[in-house]
């Protein structure tokens, strides 16, 4: 995902387990793993997605954000 992305958006992955990851996981309301989260650039939160990652819908999130 990260290669597909660059130039186009910031990627971060985080374990659930470190504290960073359980302080955010607790702030997002992290219910399952994995679980990813796309910002926008002002920083709110426009998806997310639980489970294995769509990265075509990602792609199209990151697109339509663009425009």
């Amino acid at each position: 995902m990260e290669r597909d992305l660059e130039g186009e958006a910031q990627v971060l992955r985080l374990s659930a387990l470190s504290d960073v990851g359980r302080q955010l996981g607790g702030r997002y309301g992290v219910r399952g793993v994995p679980t990813f989260f796309l910002f926008d650039g002002t920083g709110e939160m426009v998806s997310y997605q639980v489970g294995r990652l769509d990265a075509d819908l990602v792609k199209a999130e990151i697109e339509a954000m663009e425009k």
